[in-house]
């Protein structure tokens, strides 16, 4: 159950501590007051989303963390699973703070954890009822969804989903080959011409770049082959009465030779020149093996040139290089491969999906029964629930209309129907219902459906909403008895619940040197009295309201002690 709670900076509330007990705590207050505050701040350690909006204006950071002790086995579990078990085995506490950015920071027994880690965790902590139940109640479609918690359908869902899901995804690749054919064939046309104009230039990797290469020495062959016949000449000779390069070096090598042996000077003299004379023959002949590769033949020109501009009308439509033309093709042959099969595609589709449609059907005939059954018991739960809330004349009946076709819940749509007057069929809720009809069905249910659930605390937010009277005593008396088996908040208007309940909260506002501030008070018994009193009369407050509160008071009392007997 939620132990402690403290709250900082959040809307209008600066600082609260609010410790609270097992039995009914009602939580009351002017319209306005802060009321709905603390339901936000309860929300946000639950995991639910926040904004910037719900801090404090001038403050940079809102901060709630409550402590829940006595914690349900199955929390433990997932606990110690998550590594979030803390040093108390039957604690846990929970952190979390809201940035002015929009950023949160969430932590479980002093660990962090994310928002979504965090809503995980929150079934087991707290169960919140407010007007967004009441409207999922009077819609339909939801209705399927609290008859399968009911019904304990969770296993059995489990296994049919993804059957459902196979079936959804089959349906889609059946729908895109269904496709107009003229399309495929289209297609398949473009795709072919693509592929031949590929295969018949039978290209290459790489080969634009050699041909670009050799491309380059065509266009330079003149004045290539012009400055290597130059050189050669120069280190040749041009005729015998000009020596080159070579013969000079060779003569300067012969008359060094023959004084070479005077001193180590000249020997190490004579050596570089054979060296140098060696090194231009190597040059010489270097030149002239060079001049005989370059063989310019106009003919080769051209089809080189040819050949590129082949290339480049390729690159232009399929790929910027050789490589990427030749990755294009092999995935036009992927595709070709995948069209020209998709009659064989098709039919494998279609003998899945027959198949896939017995096995999910399957699973939904069960699912059909468990719901069936628990919509027996549920039928049966709800009445009886309900005459305990002044309703005793109510009809209430759970219509399951199963069909042929398969959607996410199975075959089902399921609807709660309602006579609230003897002798009137039954309609749906959304026709027939009050709100202060709804507000007690909605308690019936989440009576009923909370029961076996694991979750320590449920808090209700104005269930009291359209009702009055004797049959605001009747949901008074149901809280109490529900109380008695959960730890239970109630966030009420009405004197009759706030009178029922084994501690009282007082939610308040207040202007303090310009800013407004919202106190949390727990209510003494005087104080107590006071406050339901103002609940009964408004601001005139009289002994005769007073009396009347504390008669509510004593007779709230009385009626649990009776109770627990």
């Amino acid at each position: 159950m939620l132990s402690l709670l403290h709250i900082e900076n959040i809307a209008v509330i600066e600082q609260a501590d609010i410790e609270l007990g097992e039995g009914l705590t009602v939580l009351s207050g002017e319209t306005g007051a802060g009321k709905s505050i603390v339901i936000d701040a309860i929300s946000a350690i639950l995991g639910q989303r926040t904004s910037r909006e719900l801090i404090r204006s001038g403050a940079q950071k809102g901060f709630v963390s409550a402590v829940f002790t006595g914690i349900p086995t199955e929390l433990t579990k997932k606990l110690q699973e998550m590594e979030l078990n803390g040093d108390e085995a039957d604690t846990v506490h929970v952190q979390r703070q809201i940035s002015a950015d929009g950023k949160s920071i969430c932590r479980v027994n002093m660990r962090p954890v994310s928002a979504s880690v965090l809503k995980s965790l929150s079934p087991y902590f707290i169960n919140i009822h407010g007007q967004h139940d009441g409207q999922k109640l009077m819609d339909e479609q939801y209705h399927i969804e609290f008859l399968d918690n009911f019904g304990n359908a969770a296993a059995l869902l489990a296994e049919y989903t993804p059957l459902y899901q196979r079936l959804f995804a089959l349906k889609r690749q059946i729908t895109e080959l269904d496709k107009s054919e003229q399309e495929r064939l289209q297609r398949i046309d473009m795709l072919r011409y693509h592929a031949e104009e590929i295969e018949a230039a039978a290209l290459v990797p790489g080969e634009d770049e050699a041909l670009a290469e050799k491309k380059a020495v065509f266009d330079n062959a003149g004045k290539l082959l012009g400055a290597l016949d130059a050189a050669y000449r120069a280190l040749d000779g041009e005729d015998e009465d000009t020596p080159g390069a070579c013969a000079l070096l060779t003569v300067a090598s012969n008359e060094i030779s023959q004084i070479s042996g005077v001193s180590g000077e000249l020997q190490s003299l004579y050596e570089r020149a054979e060296e140098l004379k060696y090194l231009a023959l190597d040059l010489r002949d270097s030149v002239s093996a060079q001049q005989s590769k370059i063989d310019f033949s106009p003919e080769e020109s051209a089809a080189a040139e040819e050949r590129l501009d082949t290339i480049y009308r390729l690159k232009q439509k399929y790929g910027a290089t050789t490589e990427e033309i030749l990755a294009y093709y092999q995935e036009i042959q992927q595709e070709l491969e995948k069209l020209s099969c998709a009659d064989e595609t098709r039919e494998r589709l279609h003998e899945e999906y027959k198949a896939g449609v017995v096995q999910a059907k399957a699973v939904a005939a069960r699912l059909t029964a468990l719901r069936r059954e628990a919509a027996a018991k549920l039928e049966k739960r709800i009445v009886a629930e309900l005459a305990d809330l002044d309703m005793a004349r109510t009809r209430f009946e759970i219509r399951i209309e199963t069909g042929t076709r398969l959607t996410a819940h199975g075959m089902d749509t399921v609807a709660f129907l309602i006579s609230v007057n003897p002798g009137e069929p039954v309609k749906p809720l959304s026709k027939v219902a009050s709100g202060g009809e709804l507000s007690r069905v909605m308690l019936a249910m989440k009576n009923v459906l909370t029961a076996g659930e694991a979750v320590g605390t449920l808090i209700f937010d104005e269930i009291d909403t359209g009702v009055s009277g004797r049959a605001a005593q009747k949901i008074a008396r149901k809280l109490a008895s529900i109380a008695q088996k959960k730890q239970t908040l109630c966030v009420t208007h009405l004197p009759q619940i706030a009178a029922m309940g084994d501690s009282h909260l007082l939610i308040a506002k207040s202007v303090r040197e310009g800013r407004s501030y919202t106190d949390v008070t727990p209510l003494a018994q005087d104080a107590r009295v006071n406050e339901v009193a103002r609940m009964i009369s408004g601001d005139n407050i009289t002994e005769t309201t007073r009396s009347s509160a504390k008669e509510l008071l004593d007779a709230a009392a009385a009626s649990k002690k009776e109770e627990n007997k």
